[in-house]
């Protein structure tokens, strides 16, 4: 997405290329000599259709990563309670990643799986070898990635099955019962870019072998978030939205978003309207219960007369505590709100900043997170200093309240709108980042390694389009996803110029 405020271009992503290998010759016979090669029958050849390529071009063909490195957008992300240096995150792009060293280095545990876009992941609190993730962005943007339903682990993610919900397509959030790893609620938004009915908030109580909708409206609104009470599982919060992308068009809003409360563990639920509550249109809506205090319910809401809305009475009676437009801009694409496990008057919200309030959302203070646009927070419920983060630049954790952060730059989940190569020689590789700079690749170097001296800023910030100019690769023109203006950038040495030609749409 394009900020209001001009960000930081960090250096890393995810660009793959292809070699040629040498090609093989039969081995020699015993004493030296080669063997001649055996003629076989002459077959006809089939006819090629126009336009098509000959796979056999490409049989000899194989992939390396060239970088960069740096994280991609990120929704969710879950750390491990007694096990401080353990977390998982789950990119749009890049699937379900660990770290068992506090996020020096991650591991990547989807590559064999048939998505790699997460919207939601879960460890199951009675016993850490089982995770859920649920597949499908439900920041439905216009570049949306849909899944493929919940995937669940028993070997803490070594191994992945599907176990249903295929036709949910996005995941807004996905929760597990502490007292037993086989009950599970989940919160599917369903089709971004039409009706179906499988949206709603499902649970299961067999591990996935089975599921249940238990909370709907229609074909046209979805589940965007479910969360327990932190000390009574059998109170759970859950809101729907009602929500529609185009290619020309975004709704939000819609007569089925609404708030609602189930006292059985999500059999039954009761919608919360009045009492406080906005009146109207509501909206997409985040929710979280303290920790501290299961009275003590926040419930973010993008209503026009919206904002943070606390109870101090379990969910009864609701007080907007806080107006702030910064915390609803972009509603649809955020709405986050996280409780303190130890705090009750300290808060949580994601926006295009991570903001913090200890004085029961009255007032919030920014933090100092990586990158923007944050969309996951996890909060250890026995060590509230230690955090995880999930943003646009990917996933980031820190073990002083956030006051300081983890690198970004060691995760290859980046989004690249389009690729685009040169004719210099050797070539170098240009692409365009979501929410990140573009970057150029060379293709080789003298040393053998692509390393991040080897990679290079191409100009602009998030673009659509990052296309050199045949006749002199240091021309760069770039189209910004809005397709407003187009920029061309040169690099002469060290001087770098910038011209932007206006289009009117």
């Amino acid at each position: 997405m394009i900020s209001s405020t001009l960000r930081f271009l960090f250096s890393a992503a995810l660009v793959l290329v292809c070699l040629t290998t040498s090609a093989v010759s039969p081995p020699p016979k015993e004493g030296g000599q080669t063997p001649s090669p055996t003629k076989s029958p002459t077959a006809t050849p089939k006819p090629t259709p126009a336009g098509a390529i000959d796979e056999k071009l490409f049989s000899g063909m194989q992939w390396r990563q060239i970088g960069p490195f740096r994280g991609g957008r990120a929704l969710a992300i879950e750390g491990v309670p007694g096990e401080p240096d353990t977390y998982y995150f789950g990119a749009v792009a890049g699937g379900v990643w660990k770290t068992t060293d506090g996020g020096q280095n991650w591991i990547p545990l989807f590559d064999k799986e048939d998505i790699s876009s997460i919207g939601a992941i879960a460890v199951a609190p009675s016993d850490h070898n089982v995770v859920y993730a649920g597949t499908g962005e439900a920041a439905i943007r216009g570049n949306t990635t849909y899944g493929i339903g919940i995937y669940k682990s028993i070997d803490a993610g070594k191994t992945w099955k599907n176990v249903g919900l295929k036709d949910s397509r996005q995941i807004g959030a996905l929760i597990v019962d502490p007292r037993n790893a086989d009950v599970v609620l989940v919160a599917a938004l369903g089709h971004a870019f039409g009706p179906n009915p499988e949206r709603g908030i499902f649970r299961t109580a067999d591990g996935g072998k089975t599921w249940t909708k238990v909370l709907s409206k229609d074909e046209n609104t979805g589940g965007i978030d479910v969360v327990f009470d932190p000390h009574n599982p059998n109170i759970v919060f859950a809101s729907l939205w009602q929500a529609r992308r185009q290619p020309w068009f975004f709704s939000s809003g819609g007569a089925g978003s609404g708030l609602y409360r189930s006292e059985d563990n999500g059999v039954t639920w009761k919608r919360l309207e009045g009492n406080g509550l906005p009146e109207g249109i509501l909206g997409k809506i985040g929710v979280a219960v303290s920790g501290a205090d299961s009275n003590r319910v926040y419930a973010i809401i993008e209503a026009k007369e919206g904002g943070l809305f606390r109870s101090d009475d379990a969910g009864q009676k609701w007080t907007r505590v806080n107006d702030d437009g910064r915390f609803r801009q972009r509603a649809w694409y955020f709405s986050k709100v996280y409780a303190d496990p130890k705090s009750a008057d300290t808060v949580y919200l994601l926006n295009t900043g991570a903001f913090r309030s200890v004085d029961g959302g009255k007032t919030f203070n920014l933090l100092p997170a990586r990158h923007g646009d944050h969309h996951g927070l996890w909060i250890d419920p026995e060590n509230p200093n230690r955090i995880g983060n999930a943003n646009d630049g990917g996933a980031s954790i820190s073990i002083d309240g956030g006051k300081t952060w983890t690198t970004q730059n060691n995760q290859p989940t980046a989004q690249f709108y389009h690729v685009a190569v040169d004719n210099a020689f050797p070539y170098h590789i240009y692409g365009a980042q979501q929410d990140n700079s573009n970057v150029c690749i060379a293709s080789r170097t003298d040393s053998g390694v692509v390393g991040r001296e080897d990679w290079y800023q191409a100009g602009g910030g998030e673009c659509g389009f990052v296309i050199p100019d045949p006749r002199d690769f240091l021309c760069r023109w770039t189209i910004p996803d809005t397709a407003r203006s187009i920029s061309l950038t040169v690099f002469s040495g060290c001087r770098r110029y910038c011209f932007r030609h206006m289009i009117r749409t």
